[in-house]
């Protein structure tokens, strides 16, 4: 079997792909982005470098771009190797039994012209993210949403609600089962790197700030409740400029890690240390941050947009729900309420243990990522 995937250079895209190491599958990536070498298995034929220009740069492409984007799209073909033509070059070359993109604004709308050129070749859509219920709301991406739905024959997705969403908008596939998108964690491994729940002092924060993620008012609340915390070490990692800044202008003793300062493993010791983790977003499909927490028992404190979350966190049992992102209040309410109950906290470590054994854990779900693809040629 070719499966062809078709994906930015990611993390969890390498994670996904380790699993197929042991099969006899034949292995290709796409770089869709142009970024170069994917750092995965050496069985895995990539395809990068195709982005070329057919003409030199032309004044005023870049702002042409920006400020005529449906314009500079029509001329785009004349001046340089679009997405497309290197993905049917590939088709070609290759003849591939499925194509799999991972993500819809960057890795989907651009294949959608060759895939539709191509209606026999089976199309798996991993849906993360944003990918639907973030960007329904903008009738541009709608209409992209829509017309990769219909083509789209298999969907992967890393919650409920994303299969209920891609039905909405006119998916009439088959669903292959919701996976984390990271996949799963190998559990014995990391079983060193966690404390007791009672030697924990570390309330772990996601620093993201920007149109999506409200990490700023984690840190406007536990700003305020400062005095009552100070037992407790404050870490923000992945932050972003606004969260270094907040920090820096009100002289707060909280440590920052940026964007890409701490590796996957130093993020898992960090989470085996800290007694709360808290993420906050107005949107997001299933965080794979919030997977980690619960497997490294950190007790999480988690936004909910459109009811992914509580698919994993039942509230006030293994963990706690932002109902209102924008509420500072809400945020340094719920914190105080959970951070001095030992007996909460020390039940929802074991009530989270169990779901990473059922759920999250590496080799159940290295099982169902192969499988998917069994399940695909089973559909004629």
């Amino acid at each position: 079997m070719k499966i062809l995937l078709v994906s930015m250079p990611s993390v969890h895209v390498i994670r996904w792909i380790e699993n197929l190491k042991d099969t006899s599958y034949q292995l290709y990536w796409f770089d869709v982005l142009g970024r170069g070498k994917l750092e995965t298995l050496d069985s895995v034929q990539q395809f990068t470098g195709w982005k070329k220009r057919k003409l030199p740069h032309i004044k005023g492409e870049f702002f042409l771009s920006r400020k005529l984007p449906a314009l500079y799209e029509k001329m785009s073909p004349h001046l340089e190797v679009r997405v497309s033509e290197a993905l049917e070059n590939i088709i070609l070359e290759i003849k591939p039994d499925i194509i799999h993109s991972f993500e819809m604004q960057s890795c989907s709308y651009p294949i959608l012209e060759t895939m539709q050129k191509y209606p026999k070749i089976k199309w798996l859509y991993s849906c993360w993210g944003n990918d639907l219920y973030y960007y329904q709301k903008f009738s541009a991406h709608l209409k992209k949403i829509k017309q990769v739905l219909q083509r789209v024959d298999f969907l992967h997705t890393d919650c409920q609600r994303d299969f209920g969403l891609a039905k909405e908008l006119g998916f009439k596939g088959v669903h292959l089962g919701v996976i984390p998108g990271g996949t799963g964690y190998k559990l014995e491994e990391f079983q060193a790197l966690k404390l007791p729940v009672t030697e924990r002092k570390i309330i772990l924060v996601k620093g993201y700030e920007h149109h999506l993620g409200r990490g700023l008012n984690i840190l406007k609340a536990l700003h305020t409740i400062q005095d009552q915390i100070q037992e407790y070490q404050i870490i923000i990692f992945g932050a972003h400029e606004k969260v270094n800044d907040y920090v820096k202008s009100n002289h707060l003793n909280f440590k920052v890690y940026d964007r890409h300062e701490l590796s996957h493993i130093e993020l898992m010791q960090l989470m085996g240390k800290s007694l709360l983790y808290i993420g906050n977003s107005i949107s997001d499909g299933m965080p794979n941050t919030l997977l980690e927490a619960i497997v490294m028992g950190a007790f999480p404190i988690q936004s909910n947009p459109g009811g992914a979350t509580e698919e994993i966190i039942k509230d006030g049992v293994n963990g706690v729900l932002i109902k209102n992102p924008e509420s500072i209040s809400e945020i340094k309410e719920l914190v105080l309420n959970i951070i001095f109950d030992f007996e909460i906290l020390e039940k929802a470590t074991i009530k989270n243990n169990d779901i990473a054994l059922e759920r999250l854990d590496y080799s159940s779900n290295k099982e169902k990522v192969i499988d998917l693809y069994k399940n695909i040629l089973k559909c004629e």
